[in-house]
């Protein structure tokens, strides 16, 4: 038996030989989030900047220009790094703080789940898609997918900051990224 564990430990153990895949599904995950989530606000930046500063009907952060420049950047950018797996480590710090920031500011209040699943939010969905299907636009509308109610909760900053926070650990992974190359080509091991 104890052999047949072996083996069995074995063969899961040749599986390193592609460790490199996991960082890379994760720094090609987090791309396009970062990158949709950065763009937005820099296309929008005005907005961002009010966002940020309004405590009436916004984030009433503290100085809102540089943390609305220092967030979109820092996505945008981010998506960038991570893209080419350059500066992965360093990259995912900043990152982990916008999604603390993100997590605390906008989505805590919402609880845990992103999308709402309660008798409530059934209720709404049920309605809104009766109004849709009553004024013929529901299959114009639901054409590249369907309607939800959005919870808006910590569910995905929570998920995205834990991705990073392994990425920030082990790096961007060895072959398809320029951490591993230039710590290939410049540092002493």
């Amino acid at each position: 038996m104890i052999q047949l564990l072996n083996r069995v430990q074995d063969l899961l153990d040749s599986f390193r030989a592609i460790d490199f895949l996991a960082p890379l599904a994760m720094r090609l995950y987090l791309v396009p989030v970062l990158w949709m989530a950065g763009t937005k606000k820099l296309a929008h930046i005005d907005d961002t900047i009010a966002w940020f500063g309004n405590p009436d009907w916004g984030l009433g952060l503290p100085m809102p220009e540089l943390l609305g420049w220092l967030a979109s950047l820092t996505e945008a950018g981010g998506a960038v790094l991570l893209l080419v797996g350059l500066a992965t480590r360093w990259i995912s710090i900043p990152l982990m703080a916008t999604m603390v920031v993100a997590a605390v500011t906008v989505h805590w209040q919402h609880g845990w789940a992103a999308i709402a699943e309660t008798p409530e939010s059934a209720q709404r969905l049920d309605a809104a898609v009766s109004l849709l299907q009553q004024h013929d636009n529901y299959e114009w509308l639901t054409g590249s997918g369907q309607f939800a109610i959005l919870n808006n909760g910590i569910e995905f900053a929570a998920t995205y900051f834990i991705m990073l926070l392994a990425l920030f650990f082990i790096g961007g992974g060895r072959y398809l990224s320029l951490d591993y190359w230039i710590a290939r080509r410049f540092r002493d091991r």
